[in-house]
């Protein structure tokens, strides 16, 4: 508000406005500015090092910038009869100010240690230093008017300002959700706005003499300079955005190579337990062949070559090195590296190979194996190694569970339909069962009751199953054991 009075002394009272597109681009920078903050408060989160501390100035930076790049363009919002300018030295401080307030509130909450005390004191500092900012700002307003304030709406001003610097830096390193972000950003919007149009509220400027305005000019000219601050802003914080989402899809490119390192790391593992099964296995095509090679020689070398026996015995012999081939190449895969390839798998014959395959593991530890498969199961698409390692992983971990156990000794295996057009896996063993109260801690990265397990065969095959679009879970086996459950979608439900 403005008080004024006329060459005679009677008070004249002018009221300044504001203008609405301008408040309303105010609230959208503010608004703007918070969800960028809440973005790079998210890679703060998962950054160590440098990069840790180069994401919370860049947030920091982002968040002082933005409040002070809305109190700027609120400014100019307000429009007075009077010639209106702007100190230089003193609208820099205040952008220093901001910056200084929110860098070091947003260093206090990001540490890992952070309290709820120390959310509320930074929450102070932050809001008591943002009212600062927009006080400085108030200060760098030249107008022929003398400027005073209502305590009420001042302490009011205070008040908002404390509420909505906690409330921002606590969203800031919590909120990780698209959704959750955009609608976190919306409210610390209006509330960082909210604080300064209450300030505003507690201004009043006294006019002595008679006054003359020219709003459509001055007007004018606050408009342009409001556009020019808030494009500038809008800029960078497109900039530090971009910045944001390039280092979260190479962070993403990152996660994803490891994962796929480690599933090959534990394949390659796993694969040192299967060598004597490997050689058992090869064997037998390998000595039946040279059976049949010797039958074959023998029906030649009679005075009258039996030539149709001595053809029996070269099939079998094809026969046996074909079934060679197939266990080394089957074998073989399972430790290759490369891309995942999707194609129409028989969750069946995964079962079937993996048992053939584990089954002198199986037979040294004197473990019965029964199988309950259901028929014309429709089939997955997926990538048939990678269902294989998980289906190797769940059997070794039973075979694991049950070589010490001084009672029976069985692995049950079942494949059956499940609801929605789904089908479901279950490896069941009469094993030591799952640690107590750790039913989902066993699929944690790292996370291994074995003296010498890795912790790794259980996470990379959930993250198997999820990358299917399945689930992996376990359950106890009454009275004795372990239970794990695999869900996958078949391609029916793919293609629907």
């Amino acid at each position: 508000m403005v008080l004024g009075s006329d060459n005679w002394g009677n008070p004249m009272i002018a009221t300044g406005t504001h203008d609405p597109y301008l408040v309303a681009l105010s609230i959208l920078v503010a608004a703007f500015a918070s969800y960028t903050a809440l973005d790079l408060g998210a890679r703060v989160g998962v950054a160590r090092g440098l990069a840790r501390r180069v994401w919370l100035v860049a947030a920091a930076v982002t968040m002082g910038g933005g409040i002070w790049s809305m109190h700027f363009v609120a400014m100019l919002a307000f429009k007075m009869p009077l010639a209106m300018s702007y100190d230089v030295g003193l609208t820099i401080l205040s952008l220093v100010v901001a910056i200084f307030v929110t860098s070091g509130g947003f260093y206090v909450i990001s540490r890992q240690n952070a309290s709820p005390r120390r959310l509320v004191l930074s929450g102070i500092f932050m809001g008591v230093g943002i009212v600062a900012m927009h006080y400085t700002g108030m200060a760098a307003l030249r107008s022929p008017a003398k400027l005073s304030y209502d305590p009420l709406f001042v302490a009011l001003s205070i008040v908002v300002a404390v509420g909505a610097s906690t409330a921002a830096l606590w969203l800031t390193f919590r909120t990780t959700d698209l959704w959750q972000r955009l609608g976190a950003a919306a409210v610390m919007g209006v509330a960082i706005s909210g604080m300064h149009y209450t300030a505003m509220r507690a201004a009043s400027f006294t006019a002595h003499g008679q006054f003359y305005g020219a709003p459509g000019h001055a007007g004018l000219d606050q408009t342009h300079l409001a556009l020019v601050v808030a494009g500038t802003t809008f800029v960078i914080l497109a900039v530090a955005l971009v910045a944001s989402l390039s280092e979260q899809n190479r962070a993403e490119a990152a996660l994803r190579q490891a994962r796929e390192d480690l599933a090959h790391v534990n394949r390659v593992t796993t694969m040192g337990a299967l060598t004597a099964s490997l050689a058992h296995e090869v064997n037998q095509p390998i000595a039946a062949a040279v059976t049949n090679a010797q039958a074959c020689l023998n029906w030649l070398a009679g005075d009258t070559p039996n030539l149709e026996a001595a053809r029996a015995s070269a099939m079998s012999i094809v026969e046996d090195g074909t079934r060679a081939a197939e266990i080394i190449s089957r074998t073989r895969l399972l430790f290759t590296k490369g891309s995942p390839r999707r194609e129409l798998v028989d969750v069946n014959d995964v079962i079937r190979e993996m048992i053939v395959l584990l089954s002198r593991e199986i037979t040294r530890y004197g473990i019965s194996v029964r199988t309950q498969l259901a028929s014309h199961l429709p089939r997955l698409m997926g990538d048939r190694v990678q269902l294989q390692q998980v289906m190797m992983n769940l059997i070794m971990n039973s075979v694991d569970a049950m070589k010490d156990v001084d009672e029976t000794r069985e692995l049950a295996i079942t494949s059956q339909h499940a609801e929605n057009g789904r089908l479901m896996v279950s490896v069941i063993d009469t094993g030591v069962g799952l640690p107590s109260q750790q039913a989902d801690q066993i699929f944690y990265a790292f996370f291994t009751t074995k003296p010498q397990g890795t912790g790794m065969g259980l996470s990379i095959s959930r993250s198997i199953v999820e990358s299917h679009d399945g689930r992996l879970w376990a359950s106890d086996n009454s009275p004795r054991g372990a239970c794990f459950h695999v869900v996958l979608p078949t391609a029916v439900e793919t293609r629907e």
